[in-house]
């Protein structure tokens, strides 16, 4: 009879683990894809920060950069 008991136990908490390590791995799955969703986000951010159009912009407007004339650019040996 002990036996059975602790079988059935046993059993109960298999069952158990089951489920929770179950739930676990959707949880962690529905994460996994929340941080592939933001890694990409992040990387066409980073694209577009990068854009020579963009750095560009910024350095004639707001920076008030210009391109230098032939006068002064110096080559270097």
């Amino acid at each position: 009879m002990f036996v059975l008991i602790a079988e059935l136990l046993f059993y109960t908490w298999c069952r158990v683990q089951f489920v929770r390590t179950k739930y676990e791995i959707a949880a962690q799955t529905v994460k996994a894809q929340q941080l592939s969703a933001m890694q990409d986000n992040l990387k066409i951010e980073l694209a577009r920060l990068k854009s020579p159009q963009r750095i560009s912009n910024i350095a004639t407007k707001q920076l008030g950069l210009i391109t230098p004339t032939p006068k002064q650019t110096v080559l270097l040996p």
